[in-house]
């Protein structure tokens, strides 16, 4: 955020720590003052360059690995957008003005997630403490031979983090895949209700372990009547695709025997305060009237349906809006509220991520969702989930998963 009176470009310059700025793709995107004394390097040299280029490894020592740990490094951040504070590294840098010739020195990086308008990480900040001295410093006067076996464990315990870090983005990559297929086996197959077409989708998040707390549920009722709901499970990866699971189930049945949506969320939320991992759980629940035109629903803090109308208006309903699952002590009716449709009318039902953005209000994603629903309302539940998904989810994907169901009525 800009604010009055403040010059970001004056700050990032005078701040005393070392500091570049780097695009996802590994390029200089800037770099203050302290940077550029402590490299030796001159903005040239550096701004709009690629890593590899402006610093490369020493291509005569196997053991100069530092610009890779740091390549890495950089990667892990731009892929899963959180903070990565690296082991003290070796960097063997070549003098600018003396080619093939090398100096070792020891950096202290910490690399961290600028993220965009879109919620997208858009720059990658590298903060770099230069700590060379102080290993000279410890080699006293026996300096060339205590600074080698200072320089050996470095070496070595660079090497286990490197190691540790890639036995950890296996393990998740695993426990991602594990809960997304456990996910899959959960949410129920879509089908036809009745005379209407529903659509439902499930994008899981990109490149991170957030995904799988999202679901979706369609149920047709007695009476002409079908039930719709989505949820989202605070939480991520196996822990959170178990309590999808269980909580998906529990809201199905309940609604199948409750005295409306209100009732289902209530039984929901009583059954929730035995389920670990269920708390500040949001969730939606409406049920469709087909033959007296009327939906009724009720929502456990979650973002509200969007029923677009026959004559291209969108209704968002936030009429009957509590707090999430088990967030308050006492028991306390939940409010339902009822809205009626005409033939031809599309109900939307989705989690957060279709609409929420770090750094955004939500009203911004809404207003995004209503002009892509008056402009494609007239195609085919199909084809509009499609729409849906292409023109309000960032082209790389999110950083939260999304479910979404769309309901011709």
């Amino acid at each position: 955020m800009t604010r009055p009176g403040i010059d970001y470009e004056a700050v990032f310059q005078a701040v005393p720590g070392a500091m570049a700025l780097l695009t996802t793709d590994l390029v200089y995107a800037d770099a203050n003052e302290a940077f550029l004394q402590m490299s030796g390097r001159t903005r040239d040299q550096v701004v709009g360059r690629y890593l590899f280029d402006v610093f490369p490894d020493n291509p005569t020592d196997p053991s100069a690995t530092g610009m890779r740990n740091l390549q890495a490094s950089l990667m892990r951040v731009a892929a899963a957008g959180e903070r990565d504070a690296m082991a003290l590294q070796r960097y063997d840098v070549e003098y600018p003005d003396r080619p093939g010739e090398w100096e070792k020195r020891y950096w202290s990086p910490v690399n961290a997630p600028v993220f965009g308008p879109d919620g997208q990480v858009a720059l990658l900040l590298h903060r770099v403490e230069e700590v060379t001295e102080l290993i000279r410093a410890r080699g006293g006067r026996n300096g060339g031979d205590r600074a080698r076996v200072l320089e050996a464990e470095l070496y070595t315990r660079a090497r286990e983090l490197q190691e540790v870090n890639e036995r950890l983005r296996r393990a998740h990559a695993r426990e991602r895949e594990v809960a997304l297929t456990l996910q899959a086996a959960m949410l129920p197959v879509p089908r036809a209700l009745g005379n209407h077409r529903a659509a439902v989708r499930y994008r899981p998040a990109v490149g991170a372990l957030n995904v799988c707390g999202d679901w979706y549920d369609l149920a047709e009722l007695p009476g002409d009547r079908i039930a719709v709901a989505v949820g989202d499970v605070v939480g991520h990866g196996l822990p959170a695709a178990c309590v999808m699971g269980q909580l998906r189930s529990a809201l199905s049945a309940a609604v199948r025997v409750a005295d409306g949506p209100a009732a289902a969320l209530e039984a929901l939320g009583l059954y929730a305060r035995d389920v670990d991992g269920a708390e500040s759980t949001t969730a939606v629940q409406a049920v469709i009237d087909c033959h007296n035109h009327t939906l009724a629903y009720s929502s456990a803090g979650h973002p509200p349906p969007a029923l677009l109308h026959a004559d291209g208006t969108v209704e968002f309903l936030d009429r009957a809006t509590d707090p999430p699952l088990d967030a308050r002590p006492e028991d306390v009716p939940r409010p339902q509220a009822e809205t009626a449709f005409a033939e031809g009318a599309t109900l939307v039902l989705y989690t957060d991520g279709l609409v929420e953005r770090r750094h955004e209000d939500i009203d911004t994603g809404l207003r995004r969702l209503a002009d892509c629903l008056t402009r494609h309302g007239r195609a085919d539940a199909e084809t509009l989930a499609d729409a849906l998904l292409a023109e309000l989810l960032p082209p790389g994907g999110n950083t939260d998963d999304t479910a979404l169901v769309v309901i011709r009525l």
